[in-house]
């Protein structure tokens, strides 16, 4: 504890680190951020946009720079992107910003810090153009974890030639993100066409009855093949589920795993 006391005394570590490192958390004026979810649970903590200010916003960023090295935001709508920039980077203009256009997403990395880089590949996988940005999330958040991964996308049902062309290349992945709207019949498909896990993905796509991606959802929980299913529209719970499996994946490919 000396140790904290003094690197926050000599400026080597600000407030915000110091109590991340001693309760496991920060606060700030926007509320607690969970420090040691990655250390904890494998998964990076991410500031979730929806409902909150863009002060809110760029406030739990920037504590989440200061005290893990990484800043991970989703949801983030349109007029949220540059306050939201522009606050991180007014704060720490050495960080590195990206912003995800398609994914809704921004990741700002301080200089040092280092994305861990697994021995695992995630395939994810989209039905049409309108389940790509749900896709997108799970990609970002699966790269972010350190897999490697590559997307495939347009590959749905209603054309099944278009699917089957790319079956070789789905069975060299490790694990797979199905995203699919309207009935959801891409994941049970592919499940039963590949030999490697596969994360269903339903997306709020389609029209009348079930066109909120009810309908997706039921039928890849009615599956018949063996997939694993998450909420309509969450592509970072997708992500990091693929994620916990690159993980596993990785510890067993290394010598010393």
């Amino acid at each position: 504890m000396r140790d904290i006391l003094e690197a926050v005394a000599a400026g080597d570590l600000t407030p915000a680190a110091a109590e991340a490192e001693l309760r496991g958390y920060a606060t700030g004026a926007a509320g607690r951020f969970d420090a040691t979810r990655v250390q904890r649970s494998g998964v990076p903590e991410a500031v979730l946009a929806d409902g909150k200010a863009a002060r809110e916003i760029a406030d739990l960023a920037t504590t989440s720079l200061e005290t893990t090295g990484r800043a991970i935001v989703t949801r983030l709508s349109g007029g949220e992107v540059a306050p939201v920039r522009r606050a991180i980077g007014d704060g720490h203009p050495e960080a590195t910003i990206r912003f995800h256009p398609r994914a809704r997403m921004l990741v700002a990395t301080a200089p040092d810090f280092e994305v861990p880089a697994l021995d695992a590949s995630v395939g994810v996988v989209s039905a049409g153009t309108a389940d790509a940005p749900v896709a997108e999330e799970a990609a970002v958040t699966a790269a972010e974890m350190g897999a490697t991964v590559e997307r495939v996308a347009d590959v749905g049902v209603a054309a099944i030639a278009r699917l089957t062309d790319r079956l070789e290349d789905l069975r060299s992945l490790d694990v797979l993100v199905v995203a699919a709207g309207r009935e959801g019949a891409l994941p049970t498909v592919v499940a039963g066409l590949v030999d490697v896990p596969v994360v269903g993905l339903p997306v709020s796509t389609g029209y009348g009855h079930g066109g909120a991606g009810e309908a997706a959802l039921s039928g890849m929980l009615q599956s018949c093949t063996a997939l694993s299913v998450v909420n309509v529209d969450a592509g970072f719970t997708a992500g990091a589920q693929a994620g916990l499996i690159a993980r596993r994946l990785d510890a067993a490919r290394t010598p010393d795993g």
